[in-house]
Protein backbone atom coordinates (compact mmCIF):
# COMPACT_ATOMS: atom_id res chain seq x y z
CA UNK A 1 0.00 0.00 0.00
CA UNK A 2 0.74 3.68 -0.56
CA UNK A 3 0.95 5.49 2.60
CA UNK A 4 1.23 9.70 2.53
CA UNK A 5 1.57 11.49 6.12
CA UNK A 6 0.20 15.29 6.43
CA UNK A 7 1.69 17.46 9.02
CA UNK A 8 -0.30 20.33 10.90
CA UNK A 9 1.82 22.47 12.43
CA UNK A 10 -1.11 24.17 14.42
CA UNK A 11 -2.46 21.11 16.60
CA UNK A 12 0.36 18.54 15.99
CA UNK A 13 -1.89 16.13 14.56
CA UNK A 14 -0.69 13.56 11.59
CA UNK A 15 -3.37 12.72 8.77
CA UNK A 16 -2.41 10.12 6.89
CA UNK A 17 -3.79 8.95 2.95
CA UNK A 18 -3.64 5.20 3.25
CA UNK A 19 -4.42 3.86 -0.85
CA UNK A 20 -3.80 0.61 -2.79
CA UNK A 21 -2.22 1.00 -6.10
CA UNK A 22 -3.89 -1.66 -7.56
CA UNK A 23 -7.35 -0.71 -7.15
CA UNK A 24 -6.77 3.18 -6.62
CA UNK A 25 -9.18 3.18 -3.46
CA UNK A 26 -8.63 5.06 -0.28
CA UNK A 27 -8.71 6.29 3.29
CA UNK A 28 -8.12 9.38 5.01
CA UNK A 29 -7.11 8.73 8.76
CA UNK A 30 -7.62 11.45 11.42
CA UNK A 31 -8.35 14.61 9.04
CA UNK A 32 -8.32 18.23 9.85
CA UNK A 33 -10.52 21.19 10.05
CA UNK A 34 -8.60 23.80 10.79
CA UNK A 35 -10.27 26.48 13.11
CA UNK A 36 -8.92 30.13 14.06
CA UNK A 37 -10.50 30.47 17.77
CA UNK A 38 -9.44 33.84 18.49
CA UNK A 39 -11.74 34.62 15.12
CA UNK A 40 -14.07 32.19 15.33
CA UNK A 41 -13.08 31.21 11.24
CA UNK A 42 -13.32 27.67 9.76
CA UNK A 43 -11.07 26.61 6.81
CA UNK A 44 -10.93 23.48 4.97
CA UNK A 45 -7.21 24.44 3.65
CA UNK A 46 -5.54 20.63 5.47
CA UNK A 47 -8.04 18.81 4.13
CA UNK A 48 -8.50 20.17 0.69
CA UNK A 49 -4.55 19.34 0.34
CA UNK A 50 -4.94 16.03 1.14
CA UNK A 51 -7.72 15.78 -1.26
CA UNK A 52 -6.15 17.14 -4.11
CA UNK A 53 -3.41 15.27 -3.58
CA UNK A 54 -5.47 11.98 -3.78
CA UNK A 55 -7.06 13.34 -7.43
CA UNK A 56 -4.07 13.66 -8.55
CA UNK A 57 -2.94 10.35 -7.76
CA UNK A 58 -6.20 8.74 -9.19
CA UNK A 59 -7.68 8.06 -6.29
CA UNK A 60 -11.01 7.27 -5.00
CA UNK A 61 -11.56 7.87 -1.08
CA UNK A 62 -13.60 4.84 0.27
CA UNK A 63 -13.38 6.03 3.33
CA UNK A 64 -12.77 8.52 6.32
CA UNK A 65 -11.66 7.25 9.67
CA UNK A 66 -11.02 9.13 13.30
CA UNK A 67 -9.25 7.07 15.38
CA UNK A 68 -10.95 8.56 17.86
CA UNK A 69 -13.25 11.41 19.14
CA UNK A 70 -10.27 14.32 19.47
CA UNK A 71 -10.17 16.71 21.90
CA UNK A 72 -7.40 19.19 19.96
CA UNK A 73 -8.81 19.62 16.36
CA UNK A 74 -12.17 19.32 14.74
CA UNK A 75 -12.86 16.46 12.57
CA UNK A 76 -12.82 16.99 8.94
CA UNK A 77 -14.19 14.06 8.02
CA UNK A 78 -18.18 15.22 7.64
CA UNK A 79 -16.09 17.73 5.25
CA UNK A 80 -14.28 14.80 2.85
CA UNK A 81 -17.53 12.60 3.22
CA UNK A 82 -19.39 15.32 1.16
CA UNK A 83 -16.56 15.99 -0.91
CA UNK A 84 -16.42 12.57 -1.97
CA UNK A 85 -19.27 10.34 -0.59
CA UNK A 86 -16.36 8.61 1.09
CA UNK A 87 -18.05 6.62 4.38
CA UNK A 88 -17.44 7.89 7.62
CA UNK A 89 -16.15 5.41 10.35
CA UNK A 90 -15.27 5.67 13.89
CA UNK A 91 -15.22 3.24 16.85
CA UNK A 92 -18.76 1.79 18.36
CA UNK A 93 -18.00 3.52 21.53
CA UNK A 94 -18.05 6.34 20.46
CA UNK A 95 -21.91 6.75 22.10
CA UNK A 96 -20.27 6.54 25.58
CA UNK A 97 -18.09 9.71 24.51
CA UNK A 98 -21.79 11.57 23.10
CA UNK A 99 -23.70 10.06 26.02
CA UNK A 100 -20.69 12.03 28.16
CA UNK A 101 -20.73 15.26 26.70
CA UNK A 102 -24.11 16.16 25.21
CA UNK A 103 -24.89 17.43 28.70
CA UNK A 104 -22.00 19.62 29.26
CA UNK A 105 -22.92 21.82 26.02
CA UNK A 106 -26.71 21.34 25.99
CA UNK A 107 -26.79 19.72 22.67
CA UNK A 108 -30.64 18.96 21.68
CA UNK A 109 -30.27 18.18 18.80
CA UNK A 110 -27.94 15.14 19.03
CA UNK A 111 -29.31 11.35 19.53
CA UNK A 112 -26.89 9.82 21.41
CA UNK A 113 -26.63 6.40 19.38
CA UNK A 114 -24.00 7.01 16.96
CA UNK A 115 -26.31 7.14 13.68
CA UNK A 116 -24.56 10.47 12.50
CA UNK A 117 -21.31 8.34 11.64
CA UNK A 118 -21.92 5.57 8.99
CA UNK A 119 -19.94 2.44 10.43
CA UNK A 120 -19.19 1.91 13.96
CA UNK A 121 -16.70 -0.36 14.24
CA UNK A 122 -16.08 -2.96 17.10
CA UNK A 123 -13.33 -5.15 17.83
CA UNK A 124 -11.86 -7.57 15.25
CA UNK A 125 -14.03 -5.71 12.55
CA UNK A 126 -12.29 -5.60 8.83
CA UNK A 127 -13.27 -4.02 5.95
CA UNK A 128 -11.67 -3.46 2.69
CA UNK A 129 -9.55 -0.60 1.32
CA UNK A 130 -9.56 -1.64 -2.24
CA UNK A 131 -7.49 -5.41 -2.42
CA UNK A 132 -6.66 -4.34 1.21
CA UNK A 133 -8.21 -5.45 4.22
CA UNK A 134 -8.20 -3.35 7.21
CA UNK A 135 -8.69 -4.84 10.93
CA UNK A 136 -10.01 -2.98 14.06
CA UNK A 137 -8.53 -3.17 17.52
CA UNK A 138 -10.17 -1.67 20.26
CA UNK A 139 -7.52 0.05 22.44
CA UNK A 140 -9.58 2.17 24.91
CA UNK A 141 -7.99 4.05 27.42
CA UNK A 142 -6.90 7.47 26.35
CA UNK A 143 -10.75 7.51 25.44
CA UNK A 144 -13.80 5.05 25.53
CA UNK A 145 -13.89 4.97 21.80
CA UNK A 146 -10.00 4.61 20.08
CA UNK A 147 -9.35 2.50 17.69
CA UNK A 148 -6.03 1.28 15.95
CA UNK A 149 -7.01 0.57 12.25
CA UNK A 150 -4.03 -2.06 11.26
CA UNK A 151 -3.76 -2.04 7.52
CA UNK A 152 -1.31 -4.96 6.14
CA UNK A 153 1.77 -4.35 8.17
CA UNK A 154 0.96 -0.96 9.31
CA UNK A 155 -0.92 0.35 12.47
CA UNK A 156 -2.41 3.61 12.88
CA UNK A 157 -2.80 3.87 16.49
CA UNK A 158 -3.99 7.77 16.64
CA UNK A 159 -3.04 9.19 20.16
CA UNK A 160 -2.66 5.99 22.20
CA UNK A 161 1.09 5.73 21.54
CA UNK A 162 3.24 8.19 20.40
CA UNK A 163 7.17 8.15 18.97
CA UNK A 164 9.03 6.36 21.86
CA UNK A 165 11.07 9.52 22.89
CA UNK A 166 7.30 11.50 23.62
CA UNK A 167 5.91 8.35 25.23
CA UNK A 168 1.70 7.69 25.48
CA UNK A 169 -1.46 9.35 25.60
CA UNK A 170 -2.92 11.23 28.65
CA UNK A 171 -5.72 9.26 30.53
CA UNK A 172 -7.31 11.96 32.11
CA UNK A 173 -10.10 12.83 29.83
CA UNK A 174 -13.71 11.68 30.76
CA UNK A 175 -14.08 7.98 30.09
CA UNK A 176 -10.07 7.59 30.40
CA UNK A 177 -8.25 5.35 32.29
CA UNK A 178 -4.05 4.45 32.75
CA UNK A 179 -4.95 1.05 33.29
CA UNK A 180 -7.21 0.40 30.09
CA UNK A 181 -4.87 2.68 28.38
CA UNK A 182 -1.85 0.36 29.82
CA UNK A 183 -3.68 -2.66 28.46
CA UNK A 184 -4.41 -1.26 25.42
CA UNK A 185 -1.06 -0.28 24.70
CA UNK A 186 0.06 -3.88 25.73
CA UNK A 187 -2.23 -5.33 22.74
CA UNK A 188 -0.76 -2.93 20.23
CA UNK A 189 2.88 -4.68 21.48
CA UNK A 190 1.71 -7.90 20.95
CA UNK A 191 1.64 -7.73 16.64
CA UNK A 192 4.71 -8.59 15.21
CA UNK A 193 7.75 -6.82 15.93
CA UNK A 194 8.32 -5.64 12.22
CA UNK A 195 4.88 -3.74 12.55
CA UNK A 196 4.83 -0.22 11.48
CA UNK A 197 3.07 1.97 13.83
CA UNK A 198 1.83 5.48 12.70
CA UNK A 199 1.00 8.04 15.83
CA UNK A 200 -1.32 10.57 15.59
CA UNK A 201 0.74 13.41 16.85
CA UNK A 202 4.24 14.57 17.34
CA UNK A 203 5.28 17.11 19.64
CA UNK A 204 9.02 16.98 19.52
CA UNK A 205 10.41 16.28 22.78
CA UNK A 206 13.66 17.67 23.92
CA UNK A 207 17.12 16.14 21.78
CA UNK A 208 15.02 16.21 18.60
CA UNK A 209 14.30 19.05 15.81
CA UNK A 210 12.79 17.10 13.48
CA UNK A 211 8.73 16.12 13.31
CA UNK A 212 8.44 11.92 13.06
CA UNK A 213 5.27 10.04 13.06
CA UNK A 214 6.80 6.45 12.17
CA UNK A 215 8.00 3.90 14.39
CA UNK A 216 7.40 0.09 15.00
CA UNK A 217 6.69 -2.41 17.51
CA UNK A 218 10.14 -3.49 18.40
CA UNK A 219 11.72 0.18 18.99
CA UNK A 220 8.39 1.18 21.25
CA UNK A 221 8.87 -2.41 22.94
CA UNK A 222 12.84 -1.18 23.25
CA UNK A 223 12.93 2.30 23.56
CA UNK A 224 8.98 3.87 24.65
CA UNK A 225 9.88 6.19 27.57
CA UNK A 226 6.56 5.19 29.23
CA UNK A 227 6.46 1.58 28.02
CA UNK A 228 9.39 0.19 27.15
CA UNK A 229 9.22 -3.69 28.16
CA UNK A 230 9.71 -4.13 31.71
CA UNK A 231 7.09 -1.18 32.52
CA UNK A 232 4.54 -2.68 34.41
CA UNK A 233 1.09 -1.78 34.84
CA UNK A 234 1.50 -0.41 38.19
CA UNK A 235 4.43 1.67 37.57
CA UNK A 236 2.71 2.58 34.43
CA UNK A 237 -1.17 3.91 36.25
CA UNK A 238 1.14 5.70 38.64
CA UNK A 239 3.70 7.49 36.10
CA UNK A 240 0.69 8.43 33.95
CA UNK A 241 -1.59 9.60 36.72
CA UNK A 242 1.31 11.72 38.22
CA UNK A 243 2.03 13.44 34.90
CA UNK A 244 -1.36 13.93 33.88
CA UNK A 245 -2.03 15.95 36.58
CA UNK A 246 0.36 18.50 35.47
CA UNK A 247 -1.29 18.73 31.88
CA UNK A 248 -3.68 21.36 31.35
CA UNK A 249 -6.76 21.20 28.71
CA UNK A 250 -6.07 21.02 24.81
CA UNK A 251 -6.15 24.67 23.48
CA UNK A 252 -9.02 23.44 21.06
CA UNK A 253 -10.64 21.05 23.13
CA UNK A 254 -14.24 22.61 23.80
CA UNK A 255 -14.84 23.61 19.91
CA UNK A 256 -13.61 20.61 19.17
CA UNK A 257 -15.62 18.01 21.21
CA UNK A 258 -18.93 19.53 20.78
CA UNK A 259 -18.16 19.45 16.37
CA UNK A 260 -16.81 15.66 17.21
CA UNK A 261 -19.25 14.04 18.81
CA UNK A 262 -22.03 15.65 15.80
CA UNK A 263 -19.71 13.59 13.01
CA UNK A 264 -17.69 16.67 12.05
CA UNK A 265 -20.46 18.68 11.75
CA UNK A 266 -21.25 21.96 13.35
CA UNK A 267 -24.09 22.74 15.43
CA UNK A 268 -27.01 23.55 13.76
CA UNK A 269 -28.08 27.10 13.24
CA UNK A 270 -29.81 29.46 15.15
CA UNK A 271 -32.90 31.83 15.14
CA UNK A 272 -30.67 34.37 13.13
CA UNK A 273 -28.76 32.61 10.77
CA UNK A 274 -25.49 31.70 12.60
CA UNK A 275 -23.71 29.07 13.79
CA UNK A 276 -22.44 28.78 17.56
CA UNK A 277 -19.79 27.26 19.39
CA UNK A 278 -20.41 26.93 23.11
CA UNK A 279 -17.95 27.79 25.64
CA UNK A 280 -19.53 26.61 28.89
CA UNK A 281 -18.00 28.28 32.10
CA UNK A 282 -17.24 26.98 35.20
CA UNK A 283 -17.32 29.63 38.36
CA UNK A 284 -14.26 29.02 40.46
Amino acid sequence: MDIQAYFDPDTSTVTYLVSDPETKQAAIIDPVLDFEPNSGKLSSASADRVLEDAAAAGLTIQWVLDTHAHADHMSAADYIRKQTGALYGIGAHIVDVQRQFKPMFNADDLIPDGHVFDRLFQEGDTFPIGHLEARVIHTPGHTPACLTYLIGDAAFVGDTLFMPDYGTARADFPGGDAATLYRSIRKILSLPPETRIFVGHDYLPDGRDTYEWETCVADERACNIHVHDGVTEEDFVSMRTKRDQTLSAPRLILPSLQVNIRAGALPPEEDDGRIYLKLPVTAA
